[in-house]
């Protein structure tokens, strides 16, 4: 699993304890809606759950009820989860949307990363992956399942090594360095004191990075380091 730090936070900022929320459930499955409900009702979340199997009904319900989370399926009916995110963003409504597919779907889910989603896992993702997930997208970061990014990894095997050698070519050394390290879910602060420079410094490489590599941010610039094999020095 990824975990994308918000902005004003380090990585190794606390996602352990998070104060309990009333969160919303869209799914279509009982059997799913039931567990799901179970799980967050529980310890650790202890979240206060409202559920419902139409996703038009729990856009109703994020407008009219104090919701701090919503779960909804990528399969959504009448609005998928993917409309449902636009809407709540159309409408300004800052409330983190955390998408669940089943395994088929993943490739769907991993197109809908490029918007503002706050998590995205696989139905069947390990119990302890996904808990920590959403104590993570609780404290105000993004978390991508573990089977999604291989999903994202692997789909790009077969170009892995053009790719690599095509963009480490426009990459500097410092930029491939910064690259690795956000790939490394490091924070701004962490990657300045790292090389010894500014955050500003560290924003403008990554401006550069972005435009370089043709990223929209953070998540885009965390999974290319991790196609690119950087992560792991």
């Amino acid at each position: 699993m990824i975990v994308v730090p918000a902005p004003s936070n380090s990585p190794g900022a606390e996602v352990g304890a998070v104060a309990p929320v009333e969160a919303l459930i869209i799914d279509k499955q009982p059997l799913f809606l039931a567990a799901l409900t179970s799980l967050l009702e529980a310890a650790p979340l202890r979240a206060r759950v409202v559920t419902t199997v139409r996703s038009d009904v729990g856009l109703d319900i994020v407008r009219t009820q104090k919701i701090g989370v919503v779960f909804c399926e990528l399969r959504a009916e009448p609005i998928s989860g993917v409309e449902l995110v636009r809407a709540l963003a159309t409408e300004g409504r800052a409330i983190p949307v955390v998408l669940l597919a089943d395994s088929a779907d993943e490739p769907q889910l991993a197109a809908a990363l490029a918007m503002n989603v706050a998590g995205a896992f696989s139905k069947n993702s390990p119990l302890d992956e996904f808990l920590v997930g959403v104590r993570a997208v609780m404290s105000g970061h993004r978390a991508i399942g573990s089977g999604l990014l291989v999903h994202l990894i692997e789909g790009s095997t077969a170009s892995r090594g053009t790719d690599s050698k095509r963009f480490a070519g426009q990459l500097s050394p410092t930029e491939l360095a910064i690259l690795a390290m956000i790939g490394r879910a490091q924070s701004i602060p962490d990657i300045a004191a790292n090389r010894g420079i500014s955050h500003k410094t560290v924003r403008n490489h990554l401006a550069k990075i972005y435009r370089k590599l043709e990223l929209h941010g953070r998540t885009e610039a965390m999974l290319w380091a991790a196609r690119m094999g950087l992560t792991g020095s």
